[in-house]
């Protein structure tokens, strides 16, 4: 290191110190009063050159950014140029690029063909990765599935049997086929997969372990379900396992059918009986297809009736609460109010009816509206879900406590709980003092207990919960013979369904807009009429009037300035006058206002009014796909974490550790399926999958659609045998 630049480094200036001066074509950058760089103003080279060196010298990308004019990503690619490349890599040669001889671009075609992304070949071509992509074509191109036939059935020479040879990969004894077999080890879809069902071979799967979420599919007989949206117009594709593997993606954390073609084919298709997971341009109009044919009442009604006979909700406990989902184009879509950004906005809304332990019920999608308006409807769907006679119990957070909402419950024979609004009322007795256990642990908790009047309803039990002698909170419920403890837990268990609609969003996709496809029609919503609201205010103009001249007149007679024979001569005739005139005005409005209707359909009040109505079977079978693979998740977290323990992150290691992140490889005989599961790094997450897959093989599962039985093991461990 040189003297002067020591100097500079020991006394460094703050970057605030840091600023640039063009004088006569010339650049000085200084630190403070030190001159640190000058070069030509058009000489980029020197330029970059000096970011580069700031950037070692200490100074934060963003301020040197800020500095330069230039992007703070810019500065970042600069400097990992002159880390690469030195010099070269940040003053660049003028001139035109040299042309790509054929010779080249046959290197880079083998290239790629040995593997190599694109991003690399670009680079060692010294070319934009788009200009790749244009010459040398998409990579691994999905078409369209051809129809099954005869010819097309798989067979010897398109599927290996189980004895193909595999070759050891990554984890302890995992392994992976070989490049003969089903799946090449860079996960390209093989060359003969000619049906969209695998009869026989192995596949290896980055995502094996999604293999796990067919325990509660088979439990809820999915197949049953998802048979009844596909097979419409022919036995073209198989749409039981296409449905079946959109919904696993689902799982796998794809949230779209864009990101989809994230996903590796050849690794996703075998979860779900594919040799390979279709391209877009089959999924699309595929999906679009079933979706367009199907019944999506009927289909949710098969949905919440099959999530509810698997698992009964015996707390006949349920929970609902809406969901927005913001819309950002062109279509003329109605407004509602947007949480995440505390405002209105354009877009759709969903409520949704959740069990006590966190499953999702039932849902219900149409404009944005309050609780009142889709509660009748996903309540009609919940009974229709539930078991005759059995009793329900609907929570609501502070949002939904209404009298309306209060009052059709009541009508349809249900009980209801929810938080009070602010402010508290003032509990009318003592608080009492009562010991709970919760996880095993006892606590006392103070409570008092009353029947209220709420206005618009009725009666209704009020529970106040007092904390360090303070009100903490009420609760008002029609059960009036349930345990306060008890009501106090449902509420908290409300949190459930707050946790369901944030992460079943991030994690499943479900405030994604389906279909940006929709029908434009008059709109027919009934709204405010604006010529209502016109006479309105002329009759609160006419009160006004009439109000300012009787208080005129109050005034001028109480007034002792005034001479009385005044008074009486001349002010108070036409006061009088007036104030006739004036009642005469405000019945005048009142009379014309009557006449007009506080509310019109909105295409009386405007020709021109439309609305756009979103394709509602799309919606239907893309949120049962995805409340399929949320509730899947759901159950076998739950199962894992009975032999886990571990409360907190369950969920996480569940989602992202088996289902996300655990390979294997996937065997299909014509007899059964087979899954070796890598092992996971961490011992106690081993031990519980172990024990996990010990309690699934004792009642094996299948695929949707396919009746062989599937077994899972650990690598280096023995099926357990049924």
């Amino acid at each position: 290191m040189t003297p002067a630049v020591a100097a500079i480094l020991d006394g460094m200036p703050e970057p605030r110190d840091l600023h640039r001066v063009t004088a006569d074509g010339t650049t000085w950058i200084l630190a403070g009063p030190t001159a640190l760089f000058s070069y030509p103003e058009a000489d980029a080279g020197m330029r970059n050159v000096a970011v580069v060196t700031l950037r070692q010298l200490g100074y934060p990308g963003q301020a040197v950014a800020d500095l330069m004019g230039l992007s703070e990503c810019y500065v970042a690619t600069l400097r990992g140029r002159a880390a690469r490349e030195g010099t070269a890599g940040v003053v660049r040669q003028p001139g035109a690029r040299r042309k790509l001889t054929e010779a080249s671009w046959a290197g880079a075609r083998s290239w790629r063909a040995a593997g190599l992304a694109d991003a690399e070949i670009a680079r060692r071509l010294g070319v934009h990765q788009s200009t790749v992509l244009r010459r040398l074509g998409p990579r691994d191109a999905q078409e369209e599935l051809p129809r099954p036939g005869p010819e097309a059935a798989p067979g010897p020479e398109a599927a290996p049997g189980p004895g193909a040879g595999v070759v050891r990969a990554g984890g302890a004894g995992l392994a992976r086929p070989a490049a003969g077999g089903n799946c090449s080890p860079d996960g390209d879809a093989p060359a003969g997969a000619a049906g969209p069902r695998v009869a026989a071979g192995s596949f290896y799967s980055r995502y094996a372990g999604a293999m796990l979420l067919h325990a509660f599919a088979s439990r809820v007989n999915a197949g049953a379900i998802l048979a009844a949206a596909g097979d419409r117009d022919g036995v073209r594709f198989a749409d039981v396992a296409l449905l079946s593997a959109t919904s696993t993606c689902f799982a796998l954390g794809a949230a779209t059918l864009e990101q989809f073609k994230h996903l590796t084919g050849a690794c996703a298709g075998p979860l779900a009986g594919l040799a390979v997971l279709p391209g877009l341009r089959t999924l699309r109009p595929r999906l679009a297809a079933i979706a367009d044919a199907s019944d999506p009442l009927a289909l949710q009604a098969m949905f919440a009736t099959a999530m509810l006979a698997a698992d009964p909700v015996t707390s006949g406990v349920y929970y609902a609460g809406g969901h927005f989902v913001p819309y950002a184009g062109a279509k003329p879509v109605g407004k509602g109010w947007n949480n995440k950004r505390g405002r209105a906005g354009r877009g759709h809304a969903d409520t949704h009816v959740t069990a006590h332990d966190g499953r999702a019920v039932c849902f219900v999608t149409g404009e944005p509206s309050g609780l009142t308006v889709t509660l009748p409807l996903a309540l009609a769907e919940l009974k229709r879900a539930a078991p005759a006679g059995a009793a329900i119990m609907l929570g609501f957070d502070r949002g939904g406590a209404c009298p309306q909402v209060f009052t059709h419950c009541r009508e349809q024979d249900v009980d209801w709980v929810t938080y009070r609004r602010a402010p508290l009322a003032v509990p009318a007795r003592l608080p009492v003092l009562t010991t709970i256990t919760i996880g095993g642990k006892q606590r006392q908790v103070a409570w008092a207990e009353e029947m209220v009047q709420v206005k618009d309803y009725g009666d209704a039990r009020q529970i106040t919960l007092f904390e360090h002698g303070q009100v903490a909170l009420q609760i008002l419920t029609s059960d009036t013979g349930a345990c306060p403890a008890e009501i106090l837990s449902w509420l908290k268990s409300r949190w459930r369904e707050e946790n369901f609609l944030k992460y079943a969003s991030d994690n499943y996709g479900t405030g994604k807009i389906c279909d940006y496809i929709a029908g434009i029609e008059a709109n027919t919503k009934v709204i405010d009429n604006p010529a209502r609201k016109t006479a309105n205010a002329a009759v609160r103009h006419a009160e006004k009037t009439l109000a300012a001249a009787r208080e005129d007149m109050a005034v001028m007679l109480a007034d002792p300035a005034i001479p009385a024979a005044a008074k009486n001569a001349k002010l108070i005739p036409a006061a009088a006058k007036t104030i006739s005139s004036a009642e005469r005005a405000l019945a005048t409005a009142r009379a014309a206002r009557d006449k007009i209707p506080a509310k019109l359909p909105a295409s009386v009040i405007d020709p021109q009014a439309r609305r756009a109505l979103l394709r509602t079977g799309r919606r239907g079978l893309q949120m049962i796909l995805r409340l399929f693979a949320h509730n899947a998740e759901h159950w076998l977290s739950n199962h894992l974490n009975a032999y886990l323990r571990d409360d907190r992150e369950y969920r996480a290691i569940t989602r992202q550790t088996i289902i996300r992140g655990l390979a294997g490889v996937i065997t299909y005989t014509p007899a059964a399926i087979t899954v070796e599961l890598q092992q996971p790094d961490e011992p106690r997450i081993a031990r519980a999958l172990a024990l996990l897959l010990d309690e699934i093989n004792a009642t094996p599962p299948s695929l949707p659609g396919d009746s062989r039985p599937i077994t899972c093991t650990l690598a280096g461990q023995h099926p357990v045998s049924i």
